[in-house]
């Protein structure tokens, strides 16, 4: 086949000035100024911006693409061979009846199941595979009603995350003239099952503020329960396991307040909020409640890695708070559930998570731990709080998941479900290892690695190295079906654990935010020289791989070290990090100020972001293969910052290695809908991986 020539996009410069600091962008005019109206209705994209994308597209089709078709498709049918398309998740009861969801065979999506507690005849409250069509579908989740009769359920079928909220009869199956336009996922209850309370989503995509819908009126005439006035603040809701308050949290990523309203006003006209403790800056705090009292996750006095504490419902205010789990420094408190007589928390101690049930009367505690050197654990309790059973999965790289139901008063652990792989698994084939990379400045970073057994550690193996480091979010350490399609080629699988996340606790994701963002760089970096100078991989055997936020260090390193990567994949990249925190009317925009700075107001901010931006930060050099995705109506990494930073690498790179920008014209930050379009997405990146190694 012919070679294609690369799209050159045009340059228009496009001058700003900050702090007497003046800036051009070339590309940025591939930022659409109606893009709220795109979001919406992609058509309404400009002629010149799409026939960029598309030339972009058809760019990659044509080099990379139609070349890789067969290896692709292969990498595919493995994946998909892996999964037992037939599956159901196991059912948690509520009352007289239990539910779950269902996955057919040769279906992009769920069903949801009822049947009555005993598991009788089941009955399809929704199948999204019919509501789907041929579209887009995202799921926004769905909720039956304390009375059993309705269903809330949303979706988007654009990919902006905009969702329509539906009230389905679960007596005949048919819709309620009951809808809601621009919501932020699905609705909560009032317990009198006459009214539900959902997040409604403004002009920039912000869901800011929380209205009360009573059945059978007009949207229009929904009644507003908290409006947040703080842009930087996004707002959400919830309810107490207890089924007592609807909690309306209100949060950017360092803090939150929460408010209560009694869940039994219902269709009387709900009750006002009442507040628990007001919002201090760096105050994280959650809230449930059990028997009156609240039940609080928080950071509050120094508790860094958080601890629990106890208030009555009657005095919320923080004054009045006492420790019920002590702050151990170290000992991360992921998550907390309250059932009736236990309280339940997730932690991670000494890099490796642990459940632990305390029981409130006797204050003895159960812990719940494994042996292999990496595992992920997930605890929950499903819908009653008048249980004794906890609900645990487990898996480990090497080990597919398992469903755990325990009961707190035996002891006893049943096995409810084993995930199954139909073309077959041998854990006993390969081997996960825990290791560590010294950073910069001397800290261990961990690394998760997985391979084949009986692979030499010398230096032939290429390797994918996968990482994330922002918003504390951890990687776990977890079963993956799409890896082993590496693994068995001869990869090296890795994870590296960088500052950003939590994987050591509240100062490991401190340590590498805002003004110590580059420790997520160099400690990416550590690892990658670590894997070379160990023999598991080496320089320019290496593939990297990250998304969104993990999109960002993508693109730092591929401006700091391009020479030890082979190639880079880079899912929908957030790459555009000063123009995006300077642009004050994107949806993501205020909230991530205290993530990353606030550059319009701090001349230090500024200055620190432009030091790594990677846009900005891109030189005349050799950079590796680069493959980055986009999506045209992603909300949180909007299309153009892929597409500019493509646009710049093209007339910056040295090398002779291809830069690839793939836009899925139909969908968003998630990438296509349905789990089989997903699984092409995930091979035709690992199909990079392969050919960029060779």
């Amino acid at each position: 086949m012919k070679k294609t020539t690369p799209p050159i996009a045009k340059t228009i410069p496009h001058y700003a000035t900050n702090h007497n600091i003046k800036h051009v962008d070339n590309y940025h005019w591939l930022r659409a100024d109606n893009w709220q109206e795109v979001m919406k209705k992609p058509e309404l994209l400009s002629d010149n911006i799409r026939s960029y994308l598309d030339a972009e597209n058809d760019y990659f089709e044509a080099e990379f693409g139609e070349k890789n078709k067969q290896l692709s498709d292969d990498i595919y049918k493995e994946i998909r061979g892996r999964i037992k398309e037939d599956n159901s998740s196991v059912p948690f009861p509520d009352g007289d009846y239990s539910y779950f969801s269902k996955m057919l065979t040769g279906k992009q999506y769920a069903q949801l199941i009822r049947t009555k507690r005993e598991g009788t005849k089941e009955s399809i409250l929704l199948d999204c595979n019919v509501e789907a069509g041929e579209n887009y579908f995202g799921f926004g989740g769905a909720s039956h009603s304390p009375n059993h009769q309705l269903l809330l359920w949303s979706c988007d079928k654009k990919g902006s995350e905009y969702y329509t909220i539906y009230v389905r009869n679960l007596n005949d199956g048919k819709e309620l003239n009951d809808k809601i336009e621009n919501a932020n996922g699905t609705g909560v209850w009032a317990n009198d099952s006459k009214s539900f309370y959902y997040t409604e989503l403004d002009e920039n995509h912000r869901p800011f503020r929380v209205l009360q819908h009573f059945l059978g009126t007009k949207q229009t005439s929904d009644k507003i329960v908290y409006e947040e006035k703080d842009s930087g603040f996004f707002v959400g809701v919830g309810k107490t396991l207890s089924q007592n308050y609807i909690i309306i949290n209100a949060h950017d990523h360092v803090t939150s307040e929460n408010w209560l309203i009694d869940a039994n006003i219902g269709g009387k006209g709900s009750s006002k909020p009442k507040l628990v403790s007001k919002r201090k800056i760096g105050h994280e705090y959650l809230v449930d409640e059990r028997d009156g009292q609240l039940i609080i996750k928080t950071n509050i006095d120094g508790a860094k890695d958080f601890k629990i504490v106890s208030t009555s419902i009657e005095k919320p205010e923080a004054s009045n708070w006492r420790d019920l789990v002590p702050h151990i420094q170290g000992v991360l408190i992921l998550d907390v559930i309250i059932i009736k007589d236990y309280l339940i928390r997730l932690e991670r101690f000494e890099g490796l998570p642990r459940i632990i049930a305390r029981n409130f009367a006797t204050e003895v505690e159960e812990v719940i731990a494994f042996d292999e050197e990496a595992y992920s654990l997930g605890v929950s309790v499903g819908y009653e709080f008048d249980t004794d059973i906890i609900r645990f999965s487990y898996s480990s790289p090497t080990t597919p998941a398992q469903i755990f139901d325990m009961s707190l008063t035996s002891g006893e652990r049943t096995l409810r479900k084993e995930q199954e792989i139909p073309s077959g698994h041998n854990k006993e084939n390969y081997v996960t290892k825990r290791i560590f990379a010294i950073a910069n400045d001397g800290e261990k970073v961990p690394v998760t690695l997985l391979y084949k057994k009986g692979i030499e550690q010398n230096g032939k193996a290429p390797c994918l190295l996968y990482a994330y480091g922002s918003y504390g979010i951890s990687i776990p350490a977890s079963f993956s079906i799409s890896a082993l399609s590496l693994v068995d080629r001869g990869f090296v699988y890795a994870i590296a654990h960088i500052r950003g996340g939590m994987e050591k606790g509240y100062a490991w994701y401190e340590n590498g935010r805002h003004e110590h963002k580059k420790n997520s760089f160099s400690d990416y970096i550590s690892v990658a020289q670590m894997l070379i100078e160990k023999k598991y991989s080496s320089k320019k055997n290496i593939v990297a791989q990250g998304g969104s936020a993990g999109g960002m260090l993508m693109g730092a390193i591929a401006n700091m070290s391009p020479d030890l990567f082979a190639g880079i994949i880079a899912q929908v990249p957030f790459v555009d990090v000063l123009n995006t925190m300077l642009d004050d009317s994107l949806p993501l925009t205020p909230p991530e100020w205290p993530e990353w700075g606030n550059p319009i107001v701090s001349k230090q901010d500024y200055q620190y972001i432009a030091s790594y931006s990677p846009f900005d930060n891109v030189v005349k050099q050799n950079y590796p293969a680069i493959f980055a995705l986009a999506g045209l109506t992603d909300p949180r990494v909007t299309y153009w910052e892929p597409a500019k930073w493509i646009a710049k690498l093209r007339v910056n790179n040295l090398s002779n290695e291809p830069l690839y920008l793939k836009t899925n014209m139909g969908a968003g930050h998630g990438g296509a809908s349905g789990r089989f379009e997903q699984i092409k997405e995930t091979a035709l990146t690992y199909a990079f991986a392969i050919q960029t190694t060779k």
